[in-house]
């Protein structure tokens, strides 16, 4: 070889290297110090990583009934690459998603390469899209929020949207409720094409369960005599809230108007979302004379029986004339209370003094949230005792110029039932996971001891008189002694800066059985176009809620009687005899009808005519409520195989004499 061509030779080797040499160079620079950004680069181009919405925890009642729950579902995607003719995409998936065709031709045109179509579509509208089999669209799956009971406790509730909930306990547990998101990668071929069913990297985690201290039927109740009185009065919005005054627990807060969870941007506007119950403070009124009562008792300013001149009706502070709903003179300060006396309010007011009034008004909780954990809570409004004018004590002993919550005012009430213990409104029972098994769990927190035991005593004494004889006679349950108040408050016309004259906020709030409290509940009107007073419009619907409610919790009216079981026919020996003459009475009934001898069951409960109708088998129909008025076959006739015993019923007003030391009493069946 010549030396020439060993040094073509040469050279030619030597670029050789240096080219491979500057190839290896650049591939161990992409394959190793690019790897990452060039490996992202590709899933973008060729993939896409979705998240995974996890399943939100169930809210439940009480007994553990669903009031939320969530379904599998499917939401919608488009790879705009990949799809054929979006015009006719577009014109068939428009009727199944109920979108305007030119919102699905703008998504599906658009330069990013993924777009979501359609969230959380029904089962039927996810096989319609499919049977269309067009390229481009694909399906992942998403859990879908469902609320089975429809407006049942809607504020409560509230409601799931796309990030997660946005009113009431979905949004004030939704770190509990939301779960842990998953991720899913959609795969694509160089021309944008699904080639792959969406794989899951990461599955979501179900969130947990809350329990609240709802009652399902309790809330049911409620709702539907809150509805019929929203209707029936056209008011502006109308409430109640039903509690356990022992253990602070809401069994129920209905609240009208309302929505359906399950379509809520179906309404007519935004407000029906907000839970009144803690978000609009409203004034009192004469509800709040309970509040004044308690403090003037707990303080030694005034007894029950003291004597207090109500100035016929008229009395001048500060130079304003304040007038009272009726011309009252004498009057004892139970009788104040019973009869809703402003001018006696008052003077009780002046005479316990301002400072005194404001150390119990917020140890009652006005002026402060009660700390049940919704949002949006809001404190009311009760000013210091500096900023008060002249007029100021005199009218707020009456519920005005203060602002309260309907939760504020019914957890007073309860305090008041509980034998003076404030305790704080509890909406939450328990957190629970996936599996069932409780994680969290809130106990009943009582807040203070507001006034003395004997303090309450006394005032529930006088709150009964309220329902038995004076203004809140309407919410009186047969069987049962209640206490509460009436309240029937203005507003302040915002042009005349004064009160206006037409009905503001008419309310009862109450507690019963009095003697021993099971149901603390406020019903709250506000604006009815055709009632005046909340002794006429509240108080009714008090008492046709309070009634189903106590007989759902098995309280027992005081005219109950136990039923006496007969096993045998010997059974009757050793049975120590009947200790009262009702008792008596129903062992009577119970062997004549054993005797096959029709009794006389006239003036008799239902419970004791079935007592004594039971040991011979006959069949019943039953017509009306309260006691037996006529039955058939007459008293004394003989009972033949398959007889039927007709009973009709009726209310009536039964006198029960006490031959004791104490005085008699009247007792309504």
């Amino acid at each position: 070889m010549t030396p020439v061509l060993r040094a073509r030779v040469l050279i030619l080797a030597a670029a050789l290297v240096v080219a491979f040499a500057g190839v290896t160079g650049r591939l161990a620079w992409l394959m190793i110090v690019k790897h990452g950004e060039l490996a992202e680069m590709a899933d973008r181009q060729y993939s896409r990583t979705v998240a995974l919405h996890a399943p939100r925890g169930p809210i439940v009642d009480r007994q553990g009934a669903p009031l939320a729950t969530s379904t599998p579902a499917e939401s919608l995607f488009a790879q705009s690459r990949g799809v054929g003719d979006p015009v006719r995409v577009a014109a068939r998936l428009a009727p199944i998603l109920d979108v305007p065709a030119r919102e699905l031709h703008a998504a599906l045109t658009s330069s990013r390469s993924f777009v979501w179509l359609k969230r959380k579509l029904t089962p039927a509208a996810a096989a319609r899209v499919r049977a269309l089999r067009e390229p481009g669209l694909g399906f992942v799956d998403e859990p879908m929020r469902l609320y089975p009971n429809r407006e049942l406790a809607a504020q409560v509730l509230g409601f799931e949207g796309v990030d997660g909930g946005l009113e009431g306990i979905e949004r004030a547990w939704d770190d509990a409720l939301a779960g842990t998101p998953g991720k899913a990668i959609v795969g694509r071929d160089a021309l944008g094409r699904d080639v792959v069913v969406p794989h899951v990297l990461t599955p979501p985690a179900p969130g947990h369960g809350v329990m609240l201290t709802i009652d399902k039927t309790i809330q049911y109740l409620a709702e539907r005599e809150i509805d019929a009185a929203y209707r029936r009065t056209r008011a502006r919005a109308a409430m109640a809230i039903a509690m356990d005054p022992r253990t602070g627990d809401i069994l129920a807060l209905a609240i009208r108007p309302t929505f359906n969870p399950n379509a809520f941007f179906d309404v007519p506007s935004k407000e029906v979302w907000r839970n009144r119950a803690v978000t609009d403070p409203f004034e009192p009124g004469s509800t709040f004379k309970v509040i004044l009562a308690a403090a003037a008792l707990e303080e030694g300013v005034v007894r029950p029986e003291d004597p207090i001149y109500a100035e016929n009706g008229k009395l001048t502070i500060a130079r304003t004339v304040i007038h009272d709903w009726k011309k009252f003179g004498w009057l004892t300060f139970a009788e104040v209370l019973q009869n809703s006396s402003n001018v006696g309010s008052m003077k009780v007011g002046l005479s316990l003094g301002r400072d005194r009034y404001y150390k119990y008004m917020t140890a009652f909780g006005f002026g402060a949230p009660t700390g049940v954990g919704l949002a949006g809570e809001s404190r009311g409004l009760l000013r210091e005792p500096q900023r008060w004018s002249l007029l100021s004590l005199p009218v707020m002993s009456i519920g005005q110029e203060v602002s309260v919550t309907a939760l504020q005012m019914v957890a007073a009430f309860g305090a008041v039932a509980n034998g003076g213990t404030l305790m704080q409104p509890r909406l939450v029972k328990a957190e629970f996971d996936a599996d069932g098994r409780e994680t969290r769990r809130f106990e009943p927190r009582a807040v203070r001891q507001v006034i003395s035991r004997k303090t309450a005593t006394t005032l529930t004494r006088m709150l009964t008189r309220v329902v038995d004889e004076g203004t809140g006679h309407l919410a009186a349950l047969p069987g049962y002694e209640v206490g509460g108040k009436t309240g029937t408050a203005q507003k302040l016309d915002p042009r005349t800066r004064r009160y206006s004259r037409a009905p503001g906020v008419l309310s009862f709030a109450g507690f019963v059985p009095a003697d021993n409290p099971r149901l603390v509940m406020l019903v709250m009107l506000d604006e009815p176009k055709n009632e005046k007073w909340g002794s006429e419009a509240a108080a009714p619907v008090f008492a046709a809620i309070a009634g189903p409610v106590l007989r759902y919790l098995e309280v027992p009216p005081r005219d109950a009687v136990p039923i006496q079981i007969v096993t045998g026919a010997g059974a009757g020996a050793d049975a120590p005899a009947p200790a009262t003459p009702r008792a008596a009475a129903a062992s009577a009934l119970t062997s004549e009808a054993a005797a096959g001898v029709m009794p006389d069951l006239r003036g008799s409960t239902l419970r004791q005519a079935l007592a004594a109708l039971t040991p011979r088998r006959v069949r019943v129909e039953i017509a009306g409520r309260g006691r037996v008025m006529q039955q058939a076959p007459a008293p004394g006739a003989l009972l033949e195989d398959d007889a039927v015993a007709r009973l009709t019923l009726a209310p009536s007003v039964v006198r029960v004499v006490q031959r004791s030391a104490e005085p008699a009493r009247e007792a309504v069946q």
